[in-house]
Parts: C-alpha cells; structure tokens; sequence
C-alpha cells in the first residue's frame, strides 16, 4: 500500500467517524441547534481540521501541511458567503428552524459529492493542459474585482434561479413542507416538498460558489490530496459555522473585499508562477497563508470596529 493512499484511508477513517459523532452526539433529529451548540460543533470540525493538518505535518512534512492550512482557511473564509445565501433560501421557502439541521446536512453532503467530481475532473484537466491554470488564474482576478468594488448587494431570489425553474418544470412540486419529509404522495402519486427543493439549491449553490473557490485551492497547492481534504473539512464545518454566524453573518460588512483581495493575490500568483521560481516553494506557502489570515482577519476586525463606531450598515 502506498503512503500517499494510507493517508486517505485515515482521512476517511477520521470523516466517516466524525460524522457518526455528529449525527449520533452532537445533533438531533428535528430539534433546533442553540448558540453553544454551534459552537461546540464548530469547535469539533476545527480541532479535526487542525489535527488532520499536525498529521499531515508528521506524514508529508511541512510544505504539504501549510498548504492544506491555507487551502482550510481560504475555503472557511468562502464559506460565509454560503450562509448568507443559504439564509434567504430557508427564509424564501419558510422552512422551519427544526429541519435547519437534517437539511443542510443532506444539502452539505450533496455539495461534496458533487465538489469530488468536479475537482477530479478539474485537476485531470490541469495536469493535461497546464496551460489551464492561467485562465483560472485570469477568472480569479477578474472574479476579486467584480467582489472588490460591488457596492451593492444583489438581491438574490432562490424561486427565480435556473434550478429552481428547472425542478418546477419537471417535477411535481408540493407546497408544504411535508411535516419534514421530503417526498410526499397526494392523490396517489409522489410529490416533492419544498425541503427537497431546498436541499437541491443548497447542494447547487454550492458548486457555483466552488467555481470561484476550488481554482483558488489549485492556486494554492496542486497536491490533489490537499485539494480534496482541505474542501471536504471545509464544506463539513459550515453547517455549524452556519448556525454560529448567521446572526452576525450581516455584520461582516468589509469581510467581501477580504475575499477579494485574496482571490486577487492568488491569481496574479497563478499568472506570475513562471517568474516565481527564485522563491522557495516552502516561502510561497508560507506568504500565501499569511496573505489569507491578515486579509480575512483584517477584514472582520474592520467591519467590528466600523459597526462599533456605528457607521451605517449600508455605507461601504
């Protein structure tokens, strides 16, 4: 068995038992998760992050370690735009707060089925065509920029999305929540509730922020075990990030030109990797997880203290 295939099984070893203490300890079916819930669950899929890392530092060493911290950190810092829109989706479709925790966790699980796919193909087709990376590099400053000088949020209705169209097309749509099931029959036949069409935007949202944050990750390692895990630590965390900040998600005012300034670094560093050589691949990760931890703190401390000195929340 080879070393690199020890550590995935590890890896799987550690999600599969994670999960089973999620599900079985930390959560319950129908039930609404408190503040020091959140909190505690969040604190879980950290520490498990934090300690996948240590182990990779022992196993890979600690070139591999640092990039799959800055993979982490970058995925966790996307993951706030996630719970903003997730927050309208249940909001538009009156989902109750006691289904909150079964449906993003199927929706989350759904995302990273999906983020696999997608990843294996898009580090098939880099390693076939290199020449990939400076597209992906031009579509992350281009993306840093659109999110650098927006000044206004897009509304953003889940009942007008694609998806949404395309599942009102083609499937019958219930209009209640089922009393939390997801497949209904009236009149004899099958009816999909509105918690299904939920878990489907969730999962799909998703993958459409990964446009964004997946080429960012390749920007910053392209260990394919970097890419995978540090995604999948991320993507399992946000359901307890999701009931941690969802009160204060909104306050995070400055927080977006964080991002954005992060997908700017990365992709210039993409676009300039030929020139780069001279630097010590251990030196560039090293920058790159600084670069990351002083923009997204940086930008949270900003947006507190703005909020502190009471400048309107609409001012930017």
């Amino acid at each position: 068995m080879q070393h690199t295939q020890l550590i995935y099984i590890v890896f799987s070893a550690i999600i599969l038992l994670a999960l089973i203490f999620d599900l079985g300890l930390l959560s319950k079916k129908n039930k609404e998760v408190s503040f020091k819930d959140a909190l505690l669950q969040t604190i879980f899929w950290v520490v498990l992050a934090i300690g996948f890392f240590v182990f990779l530092w022992l196993e890979e060493g600690n070139k591999i370690a640092l990039e799959y911290l800055s993979a982490y950190l970058m995925e966790w810092s996307l993951s706030v735009d996630n719970i903003f829109v997730f927050i309208i989706i249940f909001s538009s479709f009156k989902v109750k707060e006691k289904y909150y925790g079964r449906v993003l966790l199927i929706g989350i699980l759904m995302a990273i089925f999906f983020r696999i796919i997608f990843i294996t193909i898009g580090v098939a087709l880099v390693h076939r065509f290199e020449w990939l990376l400076y597209i992906f590099g031009l579509f992350l400053l281009y993306t840093g920029y659109k999110m650098f000088v927006s000044n206004e949020e897009e509304e953003f209705d889940p009942h007008d999305t694609k998806i949404y169209r395309f599942l009102k097309k083609f499937l019958p749509l219930a209009a209640s929540d089922g009393d939390g099931r997801y497949i209904i029959r009236q009149n004899g036949r099958p009816m999909y509730t509105t918690l299904f069409v939920v878990v489907v935007l969730l999962a799909a949202i998703d993958l459409v922020f990964a446009l964004d944050s997946i080429p960012a990750v390749m920007g910053i390692s392209r260990e394919k075990l970097v890419i995978y895990t540090s995604n999948i630590f991320a993507v399992l965390g946000l359901r307890s990030l999701f009931f941690l900040l969802r009160g204060a998600v909104s306050k995070f005012d400055y927080l977006q030109q964080g991002i954005a300034i992060v997908l700017i670094f990365i992709g210039i560093k993409m676009l300039a990797e030929h020139w780069l050589g001279w630097i010590p691949k251990q030196i560039q990760v090293l920058i790159s997880l600084l670069v990351i931890l002083v923009c997204i703190s940086g930008s949270v401390m900003y947006s507190i203290y703005h909020q502190k000195k009471g400048v309107p929340k609409d001012v930017m």
